[in-house]
């Protein structure tokens, strides 16, 4: 009959984890009270609590009352800087999980924000999520962490359980608690690293754009501080006693229509990494575009901050194809 194998260290911690409040994911904000702080020596805590013990073993023996003073006198410190750990934690509120999206495969930089009520100082505060660990700063009551995340596929990111731990004042022991956020972080998809040339324009209307090089008036404004002194109009500015400036425009092309139907060729998740190279493509070269993709009204035509996350969000949540990217 063959021996009953033993659970591995590894399984035994995820079933211990799974026991910890909270058990799934939470609305923010979340408090932290001592239902859900954990306190453990650390391994300085059991080396000082067996130094304790021999103290207290020798005094006795040789009824050594100096020496069983010292001893008592260490239980106490260690035994008030247990509460002074627990206390590190109790009342602090996680009340915002952010992050700026980035595409797939580049760190995430999400911010943690807490806030803890007035009049105690909370000093040595870590966040973790796994490997991962920052820095919980906090100042006059109010503070926030920061955590490098690996990204590895476009969409929702769930930040998962967080830990926030202490080990002040002394070390002795590891006061933490858990957090576990229902605040999805959006990650974009990655473009592609050798994308062809935006497409032509579409429609007859071009449009113009305000360009200090350009080639034809647009219109006359006021001097301001760092105008070139070939752009003062000095016969307008006589007339009006005050100094005006030329406005120039630079013609630009039709507005660029980025189309899921025309890319039919390349494969589902190519489609998408081209069409999100095609969004910064236009971005850097400050065209507007027009994003059409299947099941879904056009997005555009625009150009700006508001206007590219709009299109790289809808690409970041195309549905994967059967389900799982490919």
């Amino acid at each position: 009959m063959p021996a009953p194998r033993l659970p591995s260290l590894r399984s035994l911690s995820a079933r211990l984890l799974s026991l910890a409040r909270p058990r799934g994911p939470e609305p923010l904000p979340v408090a932290l009270d001592r239902r859900r702080i954990y306190l453990l020596p650390t391994g300085f805590g059991w080396f000082f609590a067996a130094l304790l013990l021999a103290m207290g073993v020798g005094a006795l023996n040789y009824n050594n009352n100096p020496a069983l003073l010292l001893a008592l006198l260490l239980a106490g410190a260690a035994n008030a800087s247990l509460m002074a750990a627990h206390l590190q934690l109790s009342g602090l509120q996680v009340f915002a999980v952010e992050a700026e999206p980035v595409p797939a495969g580049a760190p995430l930089q999400v911010h943690v924000h807490v806030r803890a009520p007035r009049g105690r100082q909370r000093r040595g505060l870590r966040l973790a999520r796994g490997e991962h660990a920052g820095v919980l700063s906090l100042d006059d009551g109010v503070g926030q962490a920061v955590l490098s995340l690996p990204t590895h596929q476009r969409g929702w990111l769930a930040p998962g359980r967080l830990r926030i731990s202490t080990t002040r004042p002394l070390g002795l022991a590891r006061a933490w608690a858990w957090v576990w956020p229902a605040a999805p972080l959006l990650v974009y998809p990655t473009p592609e690293v050798q994308a062809p040339p935006l497409p032509e324009g579409a429609g007859a209307a071009s449009s113009a754009r305000l360009d200090p090089a350009g080639d034809d008036v647009h219109h006359l404004r006021a001097y301001r501080r760092g105008d070139p002194r070939r752009a003062i109009a000095w016969k307008p500015s006589a007339r009006r006693d005050t100094l005006l400036v030329r406005e120039y425009e630079q013609p630009r092309g039709a507005d660029v229509v980025l189309d899921w139907n025309g890319l039919h060729a390349l494969p589902y998740e190519t489609r998408i990494r081209r069409l999100a190279r095609w969004v910064d493509d236009a971005e850097r070269e400050g065209r507007r575009y027009r994003l059409q993709l299947p099941g879904q009204p056009p997005i555009g035509p625009g150009s700006g901050v508001q206007h590219r996350h709009a299109c790289l969000r809808a690409l970041a949540l195309m549905p994967f194809r059967d389900g799982a990217p490919e």
